[in-house]
């Protein structure tokens, strides 16, 4: 993962200070590209600890079409709703936030997010009022027209942004079909490097390796595209503590060949071997 952590190195080179909504501060950088060959290993940072269940548990909820965060509990704790208070999961705060907003005094009980990635990749409102199964449009054109430069799916409903809690930091990505290979760019508008980028790396990395398995294709390319791309100001230590780490080798993501439908995948699909890692660092989410 020497990608990841020459992006950190290019940041605190090259950044410029910002403000920012959360009133943090960051420094920023404006354009970037990372590229990683998946049929190599599985591009999980090893220069710290990463909770692949929380990966994971996000990812089935997306592709569930779900916007509960107490859904993505159930799914990442392997729990009923009732028993899930006081757990939380990366979207909590958010969750929280948006309840608080709407008037709400229990947020342990209103975790409704309104139409984050769930409900854009599975359910978009089309000016007819019809909705509309991105994910499931893509699948078939992959299929069908792999040759298609339109292979690609938006979270970024213009129409829907203001009413939900985060509009969506990882916008939109497209597939590409060559040699038998499956390829996914996505673009990310605004990426948290230090705690969320090696999440989004991990999985959109996994929704191609899914995504081929489910269209009969091999694996190719995971690119990453940044439009702002910052570190918080309060991990500057982390940041500078991550670059004295040496990464080891990239780990192996093994997925039950068994499921062939993007639906039908579960937690227990998915078993990560290999995976050597220096201990974790700890640091604050900005929200």
């Amino acid at each position: 993962m020497k990608q990841y952590l020459d992006l950190l190195q290019h940041i605190l080179d090259n950044g410029v200070k910002k403000e920012d909504r959360t009133g943090t501060g960051t420094t920023s950088v404006f354009g970037y590209q990372m590229r990683f060959d998946l049929s190599e290993g599985f591009p999980l940072v090893t220069t710290k600890k990463t909770h692949l269940k929380a990966i994971i548990s996000e990812l089935l909820w997306f592709i569930e079409g779900s916007t509960d965060e107490r859904r993505l509990a159930e799914i990442n704790f392997g729990d009923v709703a009732a028993n899930l208070v006081g757990k939380k999961t990366v979207w909590t705060a958010n969750a929280d936030a948006q309840g608080k907003a709407l008037g709400y005094t229990n947020t342990d009980t209103v975790k409704e997010l309104g139409p984050v990635y769930g409900a854009q990749w599975r359910s978009w409102i089309g000016h007819d009022g019809k909705a509309i199964d991105q994910l499931s449009d893509l699948i078939n054109q992959i299929k069908t027209n792999p040759d298609s430069r339109r292979l690609i799916l938006s979270a970024w409903n213009v129409g829907e942004i203001e009413k939900m809690a985060l509009p969506p930091c990882h916008t939109f990505f497209q597939f590409y079909v060559a040699n038998g290979k499956l390829s996914c760019q996505l673009y990310q508008r605004s990426a948290d490097v230090f705690l969320g980028v090696p999440f989004n790396i991990a999985s959109y990395a996994l929704l191609t390796m899914m995504m081929a398995q489910v269209c009969d294709l091999e694996l190719g390319d995971f690119v990453h595209t940044f439009g702002d791309a910052h570190i918080y100001s309060n991990h500057i230590d982390q940041v500078n503590l991550q670059l004295t780490r040496k990464p080891f080798h990239k780990p192996t993501m093994k997925i039950n060949p068994s499921v062939k439908d993007i639906n039908d995948f579960k937690m227990e699909d998915f078993e990560l071997e290999n995976y050597e890692c220096h201990e974790g660092i700890k640091a604050v989410m900005a929200v």
